[in-house]
């Protein structure tokens, strides 16, 4: 399923960014606070922070392949989350 849209990202445990699975997307962190990005093989959140890519304030990704994020797994699926307080990500993807 299609997604196009501005989430709110917390501390309190991981949100999944993906709606579905999905081979390629772009996502920009647009707040203030750190984001936290980790690839998963299904709609289940990680465990841990373990291979987690941190994504400073205005970084993301273009268009970019899973498997070129995270090469060591089969992710399907993307979760982000904060260490502190919250923030915004933008993500679209087919």
């Amino acid at each position: 399923m299609p997604r196009h849209t501005t989430l709110i990202i917390s501390s309190t445990g991981w949100t999944e960014i993906t709606n579905a699975d999905v081979t390629s997307l772009t996502f920009q962190n647009i707040s203030g606070e750190d984001l936290l990005v980790a690839g998963a093989p299904d709609a289940d959140p990680p465990a841990n922070e373990d291979g987690a890519l941190i994504y400073q304030p205005m970084q993301g990704e273009l268009n970019v392949a899973i498997d070129d994020l995270f090469p060591g797994i089969s992710a399907v699926r993307l979760f982000a989350k904060t260490r502190k307080s919250v923030t915004k990500v933008t993500v679209s993807h087919a």
